[in-house]
């Protein structure tokens, strides 16, 4: 398979991870933290865009970013949207989870505690976890209204020296095979699957793309 055709297949599921939803105001911010710091960076801009009068940062360390951030994602998050200009006292920090579930529940309860309650949210994720994160937020928190929103990067700008495209694939292939099998598990709201998606899904996985799926 040429690079060419690998791009092809990975393109058709990049997409279909994208719920390009409008933005629109709400309560609340709540980004989903993790390696990829141009999410802190484009939440920050919306928070000044005046999307919403709060922003929560939502993360522990994790598989990826254990080994390369001394201190939790959403404080590292935090910190970039206090330089960008965000006030310190509009940001709320959960900074345990370590999987988009936990994301939710966390704040959920964190809210709770804090005496806080918000009805609608822009969850802010990386763009080839947008429609996992609605799938998650929907099934665990289902009252709440949600826009689905990620940086504005296309797939053949998005890898970095951290997330190589080969990684961004394995990545983009584990997250569908979970989109398919969690519903089962109850952990996400059940999504169709178009029938070229998988198939595009099952030409990757057989070509070697198979380093992110659950056994």
């Amino acid at each position: 398979m040429t690079n060419q055709e690998i791009d092809k297949l990975a393109e058709i599921i990049w997409d279909y991870h994208h719920l390009n939803q409008s933005l629109q105001k709400v309560d609340c911010l709540l980004v989903l933290c993790s390696h990829d710091t141009r999410v802190a960076e484009y939440a920050a801009e919306l928070f000044l865009q005046n999307y919403a009068p709060y922003i929560i940062f939502s993360g522990g360390l994790g598989r990826l970013t254990e080994e390369i951030f001394n201190k939790p994602e959403a404080e590292i998050f935090s910190e970039i949207a206090i330089k960008k200009g965000v006030p310190r006292d509009k940001i709320i920090i959960e900074n345990k989870s370590t999987n988009t579930g936990e994301n939710i529940i966390f704040t959920k309860n964190l809210l709770t505690r804090q005496n806080l309650d918000f009805s609608s949210f822009i969850v802010i994720q990386k763009p080839y976890m947008e429609r996992r994160a609605y799938a998650t937020f929907k099934k665990l928190w289902p009252e709440k209204e949600l826009i689905i929103s990620s940086p504005p990067i296309p797939f053949k700008k998005y890898p970095t020296e951290l997330i190589t495209k080969e990684n961004l694939i394995n990545i983009m292939v584990g997250d569908l095979q979970r989109i398919k099998e969690y519903p089962d598990k109850g952990f996400q709201i059940f999504q169709e699957i178009p029938k070229n998606v998988w198939e595009a899904y099952e030409e990757l996985v057989k070509y070697g793309f198979n380093k992110q799926l659950i056994k």
